[in-house]
């Protein structure tokens, strides 16, 4: 009788302990992790971004290059590109965040690198040799949000023609999107591509 009473007392016990952390564990634990990540930030939702519409344009930590249809103007400040064996320009995938594993003596690599060369060239209308290295080669994820300054200006002339602009409005809205060095002296300025599009008035094209 004593072995039995024992027994259930330990049976008891240890449907309790797991009740408790089945609650503890599978309940409140998450739903306070939860609670916080909703106070004071947008980060637990992907960090959005959104226009004056309400139209979701983006992420404020993930650049997404944004895609004019062919033969429409571009009217855009670009980011940096990802890039593929088809497609040395295509832009990062949020869904598929990976460095391309191309080393510096990769010929892949070295290909990619002047064919964007000669595509942005192409776009922005100057040489080859003006375009600088973050335009043609990509972040360590594909999906940097920032730009350098140098990147920056070499596509001032075209936003400001296609937009009917003056180039001084699109150097002002540049500016008062671009950061400085970390900490005052780690790194180099940098440009948030989707803040001074926005700041353009430009929307992502699925917008509209």
């Amino acid at each position: 009788m004593n072995t039995v009473t024992a027994w259930i007392r330990q049976c008891v016990v240890a449907l309790s302990i797991l009740l408790a952390m089945t609650a503890i564990v599978g309940v409140a634990y998450p739903a306070v992790v939860w609670g916080v990540s909703r106070i004071g930030s947008t980060s637990a939702e992907g960090s959005q971004v959104t226009d004056s519409n309400g139209c979701v344009v983006g992420s404020s930590l993930i650049g997404i290059d944004p895609q004019v249809p062919a033969g429409e103007p571009d009217k855009y400040l670009h980011a940096r590109v990802l890039g593929s064996a088809d497609d040395p320009m295509a832009p990062g995938d949020p869904a598929a965040s990976a460095a391309s594993n191309q080393g510096p003596n990769s010929e892949t690599l070295a290909g990619w690198i002047e064919a964007r060369r000669e595509i942005i060239a192409s776009r922005e209308g100057v040489a080859p040799g003006q375009v600088p290295v973050d335009a043609v080669t990509g972040s360590g994820s594909g999906l940097d949000p920032d730009i350098s300054e140098a990147y920056a200006e070499l596509q001032v002339p075209r936003i400001a023609r296609e937009n009917q602009i003056s180039q001084e409005r699109v150097r002002e809205v540049i500016a008062a999107h671009t950061d400085g060095r970390q900490f005052g002296f780690l790194g180099q300025p940098t440009v948030n591509v989707l803040q001074v599009n926005l700041g353009l008035g430009l929307t992502a094209p699925s917008c509209g």
